[in-house]
């Protein structure tokens, strides 16, 4: 049987549930925000007893590690399943990007598991991102030295 492409096109339609896209958005607006927030509030904490540096570098130590907690626990996984990409934030989503192979493998051993699978999704990142930084270094130095 062979369909035409507006046949193709009708079925689909109507297998496919409605998307929610503004209700998703603001999902991913509010979450997204409310982790910069808790981000703040911990920077402005830290900022009582301590110089913005190391009241930077605490506020970033503690959003890893809440992350960490979070992923461990299946907590950012229920929330990233309802907010999505609100749950990127760089440093809690990098975080739960290498703790969660980490607890996905653990049962495969130490070595075997978690320490050949801890990077497999943040790996690439820090690849990608390490030769990026160079090639761009580079081509800054070029210019630099031609302008």
């Amino acid at each position: 049987m062979k369909l035409q492409p507006n046949e193709y096109a009708r079925m689909v339609q109507r297998a496919s549930p409605p998307s929610a896209a503004g209700r998703d958005c603001l999902w991913a607006f509010f979450v997204g925000g409310g982790i910069c927030l808790l981000g703040e509030a911990l920077r402005q904490f830290f900022l009582r007893w301590y110089d913005a540096p190391m009241a930077g570098t605490l506020t970033s130590i503690a959003l890893i590690f809440l992350s960490a907690v979070c992923t461990v626990a299946g907590w950012y996984q229920k929330l990233a399943a309802k907010a999505g990409a609100g749950t990127l934030v760089p440093i809690t989503g990098f975080a739960n990007s290498v703790v969660s192979p980490a607890v996905e493998f653990k049962a495969e051993g130490w070595v075997p598991g978690t320490g050949a699978r801890i990077f497999a999704i943040a790996g690439p990142v820090i690849a990608y991102g390490t030769a990026a930084s160079a090639a761009w270094g580079a081509l800054y130095w070029l210019l630099g030295k031609v302008g």
